[in-house]
């Protein structure tokens, strides 16, 4: 059973840059992890750190700046987690404490990944996005709050809205990942296995 996504209030994080692959997410030395955990050490890593080893800070990178410590929600440019398909860039940003990514847009395999880990990925209007950006570059270190139930991010005084399909929707609000979704129909799994059991005996 997966964490349940139904509303989030949380430091937003300004990425201004576009065409964010999944190397620089996650770059691929550390992809040899078997679990899901772990990867958020090495969220950006080339960007984050002046060291291959991670042990020295960029003080210049916008998520080593102390006003958004313990930032949740990633505001970025168009065509987010572009690139080589790889389900470890979800899993970085989730692990390292992200719920979800606003973009004017994401690649598709990147977008899926995302809902089918609990990250939520927000597409805007781009004029949007520019509000956005505008707004927490003014206001570093503010909130948003995320209602997913209404598809809306309240930022400052203004509402903006999104659209998700209703399944992902219905997955995040309930915390259903693939797991879970099997498991709500494990009689009718376990009948079926039966019956098919009895046809070839």
């Amino acid at each position: 059973m997966a964490k349940k996504f139904n509303q989030h209030t949380g430091i937003v994080v300004p990425l201004d840059n576009a065409n964010v692959d999944t190397d620089a997410i996650i770059p691929k030395q550390f992809l040899q992890k078997m679990t899901r955990s772990g990867f958020g050490q090495h969220l950006f890593n080339d960007w984050r750190f002046l060291d291959a080893a991670g042990q020295q800070p960029n003080p210049d990178f916008v998520l080593n700046q102390p006003c958004y410590r313990g930032a949740s929600i990633l505001l970025t440019r168009e065509n987010f987690g572009c690139g080589s398909s790889r389900e470890h860039a979800p899993w970085a940003l989730t692990d390292y404490g992200f719920h979800a990514v606003i973009a004017p847009s994401f690649a598709d395999i990147f977008y899926s990944n995302s809902l089918n880990n609990q990250l939520l990925p927000i597409t805007l209007q781009e004029e949007e996005v520019d509000e956005l950006f505008a707004l927490v570059k003014d206001h570093a270190g503010m909130t948003f709050t995320i209602n997913l139930e209404k598809q809306q991010v309240l930022a400052g005084n203004k509402v903006y809205s999104f659209e998700i399909d209703s399944f992902s929707r219905h997955c995040m609000i309930n915390g259903l990942d693939s797991i879970g979704l099997t498991m709500m129909h494990e009689d009718a799994i376990s009948q079926y296995e039966k019956c098919q059991s009895a046809f070839l005996n």
